[in-house]
Order: structure tokens, then C-alpha cells, then sequence
């Protein structure tokens, strides 16, 4: 194994949940945050509670705007196909007057 390349590992990792829960554990990191641990967990706790998704529902909304049009692909096909059908159409009328 290479010397000097790898983290060091260490037992004092100090973890701090969103409740305000600490622990200590061991990491490669000294600090750690998280937003769920076992003291607030519902499959712990046996209670129910809501937990955000960090907005993702958000995230894709602004991600659309960012898009521009907005549009949906199915709504983009349809004008395609509305689009085609008048080419089809004016090309069959002219042939028609020939």
C-alpha cells in the first residue's frame, strides 16, 4: 500500500444531527452534519414526522424557467405534427391545381 496518500482516519468524528443530537464516531472527517440521526428518525422514534425534501419540487420549477419555453416535449411534438400536417396539406392543394 502507498504511504501519504490515503486520509487519516480518526475515532473522535464528532456528528451533529438537525435536532441538536451529538455523537462521536469514527470518519475521515472530524466534523460531520446530517439531518436525520436515530433520535429523531421516525423508524426509531415510532413517530410520524415531516421531514423536507430540500425543496425539490422547487428546484425542478426554477430549472424550468432556466429552460426558457417552458414547453413540454409532448406540446413541442404536437406543433411538429400540426406543422407537418400544413406542409402535407399545401403540398397535396398544389399538386392538385396542377
Amino acid at each position: 500500500m502507498k504511504t501519504a496518500i490515503h486520509p487519516t482516519y480518526t475515532n473522535k468524528a464528532v456528528v451533529t444531527c438537525a435536532c441538536g443530537n451529538t455523537f462521536t464516531t469514527g470518519s475521515t472527517m472530524d466534523k460531520l452534519q446530517v439531518e436525520v440521526c436515530s433520535n429523531c428518525h421516525p423508524f426509531f422514534t415510532g413517530k410520524q414526522n415531516l421531514v423536507d425534501t430540500a425543496g425539490r419540487v422547487d428546484r425542478f420549477k426554477k430549472l424550468v424557467e432556466r429552460s426558457g419555453s417552458g414547453t413540454t416535449l409532448r406540446s413541442k411534438r404536437v406543433k411538429l405534427a400540426a406543422k407537418t400536417a400544413r406542409k402535407v396539406a399545401k403540398a397535396t392543394r398544389e399538386e392538385e391545381s396542377k
